[in-house]
């Protein structure tokens, strides 16, 4: 998958649109080193504003409207995010060697990304340029997998 800024500028503008978040300022920042994720968001709720980053280096997915439209619904549901997060907190207090908060916390990431998945791949489905859902992930694990047993 190639990233550049231009072709994920377009699509940072077609989805923050459709979803309904033309009241946040949001950047593209392109990561050129060595990175595990193939995107992320970080954001000022305060202010409003968030930086999307993009693995320009070594992405592990393949197509690039869908890593941004994941990492804008992850901005869309941010406040429930942090919402869930702190009741975890509340509950199960902030030791993370605790089992019952570590389970809890665990779970509710695992729900909350494939939730983001499921529906990324919804919208692309449904409105994406390229609807080609990425298989990046686990093509990369059995081209691993492949090289190690050579």
């Amino acid at each position: 998958m190639e990233i550049n800024q231009d072709k994920s500028q377009k699509y940072l503008e077609k989805w923050q649109k459709i979803l309904r978040l033309l009241d946040w300022d949001i950047k593209i920042k392109i990561i050129d080193i060595e990175w595990r994720k193939t995107g992320d968001i970080k954001i000022d709720e305060t202010d409003r504003t968030a930086i999307l980053l993009l693995n320009g280096y070594n992405p592990k997915q393949t197509n690039l409207e869908e890593v941004i439209i994941h990492e804008l619904l992850h901005l869309k549901l941010y406040g429930m995010d942090q919402m869930i997060e702190e009741l975890i907190g509340c509950v199960y207090g902030k030791d993370e060697n605790d089992s019952k908060r570590s389970f809890a916390y665990s779970h509710f990431m695992t729900i909350l990304e494939t939730t983001v998945n499921d529906l990324a791949k919804s919208f692309l489905i449904e409105s994406g340029e390229n609807k080609e859902i990425s298989f990046g992930r686990i093509e990369k694990e059995i081209e691993n997998d492949m090289k190690e047993e050579k």
